[in-house]
């Protein structure tokens, strides 16, 4: 990439204040500040780069560690150039400057600053993500803290039944089921659950529609004789469970309603007309769902958490930032490869999944990986060179805009 900016802004992030450092084509300070993270710090920001000489905001680039929030899209959006880098590779540059490895805010940002003008190769451009995307982001990034509060009150019920009521654990070891609350909250003690009628036992099967169980196996269960506690130690146990109930319902519904939202958001058709980056994201989203393997949540991981790499269609980007490219050490007669850690852990477990449910699925992956465990690879190795078999594939796909075919990879 040409270097033909006149000027060049390091941008040290913070939560409370941003330390700003201003350098021109020769590396000379021309001005440090600091701005409040606040949309009147931001104004400021701005107003003061646009006054800096004749220069126009295109010959303005400016590097910053974190590739999105407002300060960023505020710089983006004025037409400034904006460069990301990870703070790994930032932290080798500092050295340039400090051997002892010194650290400052102010310093940090004169880093970034004189590094985006000696190495612009280095950093990234930073780009918009599309309305739909963010949205995506940020229903997925919600979908997965919702899934671990549920296993954790999940496990927490299952302790207070294992504590004093373990004939429910037999009727749903897993204790997910919202038939079974209904159960439990009709007799919340054995004593009253062994005299539950039978017809009270049935209604609830019928309106979730559990057929694995009847009502008198039900009541069977629930009449097989209790476990003897100190006085008061039932009774706690049962008012600490039925305590968790309603945030376990409400975390069931609410990852219900994310789910049929991410479903609408992936699903929705380009705008006739429209945008030509909207109408290309909806496209890789249409993409990406016709391979095997790849569903909801899959799908929207990966458009969310590597959206930069997909608009690319940058294969070695994109294998990079999910952890299936493997790190190569050669030294003399010494090569290893090595499974590669630096990566976006929740697109690991994406592609992970991807690979795992391709197998399933397609006869041409469980194939190849029966061929990768056969030459001595382990479970993981192999479900990673799958995964990197599908990336090709998906971003050739999505080079030529074309749904994926099975009967076209077979010929």
């Amino acid at each position: 990439m040409p270097n033909l900016f006149q000027l060049f802004v390091g941008i040290d992030w913070g939560s409370e204040q941003h330390k700003i450092c201003l350098l021109n084509r020769e590396g000379h300070v021309l001005g440090e500040r600091s701005v409040e993270r606040s949309g009147s710090g931001v104004a400021h920001l701005l107003a003061w780069l646009h006054g800096q000489g004749s220069a126009w905001p295109e010959a303005i680039a400016v590097a910053i560690e974190i590739p999105r929030g407002a300060l960023v899209e505020s710089l983006v959006e004025r037409g400034f150039a904006v460069f990301s880098i990870n703070p790994k590779q930032l932290d080798r540059f500092r050295y340039r400057y400090s051997p002892a490895g010194a650290k400052d805010d102010r310093r940090d940002a004169f880093v970034l600053a004189d590094s985006l003008r000696t190495d612009l190769h280095c950093f990234h451009p930073v780009r918009l993500d599309d309305p739909t995307i963010i949205h995506l982001r940020e229903l997925s990034r919600l979908e997965e803290d919702l899934r671990h509060e549920q296993h954790r009150l999940t496990n927490q019920l299952r302790e207070q039944w294992h504590r004093f009521f373990p004939q429910l654990l037999k009727l749903s070891p897993a204790t997910d089921e919202p038939w079974l609350w209904d159960l439990f909250q009709a007799a919340p003690l054995p004593l009253r659950a062994a005299k539950l009628p039978e017809a009270r036992i049935a209604r609830i099967l019928s309106r979730y529609r559990i057929r694995r169980w009847d009502a008198s196996k039900v009541r069977a269960v629930l009449a097989e004789p209790s476990l003897r506690l100190a006085p008061g130690a039932a009774e706690v146990a049962s008012e600490h469970a039925l305590l968790l109930l309603p945030r376990r319902r409400l975390l069931r519904q609410q990852r219900q309603h994310i789910a049929l939202r991410i479903e609408a958001l992936l699903g929705e058709p380009a705008a006739p007309g429209g945008d030509a980056d909207a109408a290309s994201e909806h496209r890789d989203a249409e993409v990406l769902l016709s391979l095997p393997g790849v569903g909801r949540q899959i799908a929207a991981t990966m458009l969310s958490k590597a959206s930069q790499a997909i608009a690319e269609r940058d294969y070695h980007a994109l294998r990079c930032y999910a952890g299936s490219a493997p790190i190569t050490r050669q030294s003399g007669k010494k090569l290893v490869a090595l499974m590669r850690r630096g990566c976006n852990e929740r697109l690991r477990n994406a592609l992970y999944h991807w690979a795992r449910v391709s197998i399933v699925c397609d006869p041409r992956s469980k194939k190849l990986y029966a061929e990768m465990r056969a030459h001595g690879d382990s479970h993981g190795r192999a479900l990673r060179g799958l995964a990197d078999r599908w990336l090709a594939v998906l971003v050739s796909l999505l080079r030529h805009n074309t749904l994926y075919d099975p009967e076209r990879r077979a010929a």
